[in-house]
């Protein structure tokens, strides 16, 4: 029996991509159907309805934007939505509230399926190179049957406990991520202004303690100028989104963030939302141009 994977877009298709790789049986589907044309390629099948994907396959892996997405996929609120997730192993691996992910577990539980949350924290790069961290949560059999799946496209993860442990977890991972690239294009955009030399600038700090994978990555992208996305300022601006909700729904500061937030939704009404969140420095240098009439 094949496993379902649904959403081949900047993260799913190369994750996908590493379980064809591990000789996983995977049957694929997009809402664009080019974007299967890859996979197709290197071994999986493509199905032609979504209605294939969960009579052909028990174990289905979600990797989409967004909860109406989720929604539309499972059908939520028609009578598909039984069918979809009874007898079936959701494996949800797309960023969304921790409420949100509660309430599919409730329903999908109450249709007869099985939920687990797994979340991955990490980009396109390391999706590319089966680098991802997952963040599990879920019933203990169901987290056992899918973890071969898991060690394909991570080469780590961990068990957060039940839903929404991992989802959770990613949340406050993920404001760590964001803050500290925003500070390192402010950093960058500081040296540059200065009239430093920004190669050396880029030396010191990969050779300092403060680096890190993503702020080498990052940072040659700040040099470069070159924002070919790994993690684009409209998925982040999301992200951003779901913490200080979360953040606010449990009575917490978050003042950095709420920075953050501002900074990206700037980015993004400059038309570069499809760009990677290193461009977030344009909107600085703008708040810079505009500090200086």
């Amino acid at each position: 029996m094949p496993v379902g994977f649904i959403g081949l877009g900047v993260m799913g298709e190369p994750m996908a991509l590493n379980l064809v790789r591990a000789a996983t049986p995977l049957l694929v589907w997009n809402r664009s159907p080019d974007k299967c044309t890859g996979l197709q390629a290197a071994g999986a099948e493509a199905a032609g309805s979504l209605d294939e994907v969960f009579a052909k396959a028990r174990i289905v892996i979600l990797m989409l934007a967004d909860m109406a997405a989720i929604d539309a996929v499972l059908g939520h609120g028609t009578a598909d939505f039984k069918s979809r997730a009874a007898d079936h192993i959701i494996v949800q691996m797309g960023t969304i509230s921790p409420e949100d992910s509660r309430r599919l577990d409730e329903e999908i539980r109450a249709a007869g399926g099985q939920y687990v949350e797994a979340a991955v924290s990490g980009s396109r790069k390391p999706a590319e190179a089966g680098q991802l961290v997952g963040l599990l949560a879920g019933d203990a059999a169901a987290l056992a049957e899918i973890r071969p799946l898991i060690d394909a496209m991570c080469h780590q993860a961990f068990d957060c406990g039940t839903v929404p442990g991992a989802l959770t977890m990613k949340l406050a991972v993920n404001l760590f991520l964001i803050t500290m690239v925003t500070g390192l294009a402010e950093a960058a955009h500081f040296a540059e202004r200065h009239g430093l030399d920004m190669r050396q600038f880029q030396a010191i700090l990969d050779a300092g303690p403060m680096a890190s994978p993503v702020s080498r990555i990052k940072l040659q992208k700040l040099v470069e100028g070159d924002f070919a996305v790994q993690a684009s300022i409209t998925d982040v601006l999301k992200n951003n989104r779901l913490v200080a909700e979360a953040a606010r729904h449990a009575g917490l500061a978050s003042p950095l963030l709420d920075l953050c937030h501002a900074l990206y939704g700037e980015t993004q009404g400059l038309g570069l939302g499809g760009a990677d969140m290193a461009a977030v420095i344009r909107a600085i240098e703008a708040r810079s141009r505009h500090s200086t009439r």
